[in-house]
């Protein structure tokens, strides 16, 4: 069965692998596609160029929390024009982290709307980052999903959770609002028992799977760089979880996945 990485950075440190590895690795796994998730500025570039070389790498364009303090007018005009890029399929990672506070939390706040404004103008769905800020996460997510749910677009899917880790209730609110779920590596982590709690309730038509590489390698990679040709051992995880066969899991990740990012699969 073919499978999806839905989120990984494959501009980030692979050595000695390079790119070309990756993802003929990944292909030799069954990974049929890849979507490369931007982060920053500086990086725009390298992610377009990857992806305009590799028919199967899809890409996001957006400014992760911890990155918003350097984040300003200008740099939102340069956001606009990358994000028209024909392979560009989201807005995203943006969102809340108050763990590290790496950047403050009014001016995390302050640029998640604007880079969800941004999607409404662009008519794109979000690639969301939740770590500790829920609460006000869900505030600014819930008037976007009402917005961009209203839209003359054939896009139904406002966005996806990635990496979930939350609550429960947090998750369950997201899919409420038309927004997907998607596991990394963490749901094979034994004592991750609340990300497994999730996995088994919410409903496989709403989830996607993910490497979250070079972060957060799944068991028995734990430990290592994180790879996406691992994506299937989350899948497998997933399978095991929910009582359903791995080839179950893979349709309805790959599915979900290629609807949301609106993928080109042969």
């Amino acid at each position: 069965m073919k499978l999806i990485d839905s989120h990984c950075h494959l501009n980030y440190d692979f050595l000695p692998k390079t790119t070309d590895d990756l993802i003929r690795e990944a292909e030799n796994e069954g990974v049929q596609a890849l979507v490369t998730i931007g982060t920053d500025l500086s990086s725009i570039s390298e992610i377009q160029k990857i992806s305009e070389k590799y028919p199967a790498v899809y890409h996001t364009i957006g400014i992760h929390p911890h990155d918003t303090a350097g984040l300003n007018d200008k740099g939102m005009q340069t956001l606009e024009s990358a994000a028209r890029h024909p392979k560009c399929r989201a807005i995203g990672e943006i969102g809340l982290d108050y763990h590290y506070n790496h950047s403050p939390k009014e001016v995390q706040i302050f640029w998640l709307k604007k880079q969800l404004e941004l999607a409404i103008r662009l008519k794109l769905p979000v690639v969301i980052h939740s770590r500790e800020g829920e609460e006000d996460l869900l505030r600014a997510l819930t008037e976007f999903a009402s917005r961009f749910t209203s839209l003359s677009t054939t896009i139904q899917i406002p966005g996806v959770i990635h990496c979930f880790t939350g609550t429960l209730e947090f998750g369950q609110r997201c899919l409420e609002l038309g927004f997907l779920i998607s596991f990394s590596g963490i749901l094979t982590f034994k004592k991750a028992e609340e990300v497994h709690v999730a996995a088994r309730t919410f409903p496989l038509d709403r989830l996607m799977i993910e490497t979250d590489s070079p972060y957060l390698a799944p068991i028995p990679f734990r430990g290592k760089k994180c790879e996406p040709s691992m994506v299937k051992f989350t899948a497998q995880k997933l399978a095991e979880i929910k009582g359903v066969t791995f080839e179950k899991v893979a349709q309805a990740t790959t599915l979900n996945a290629q609807r949301f990012f609106r993928l080109e699969l042969t």
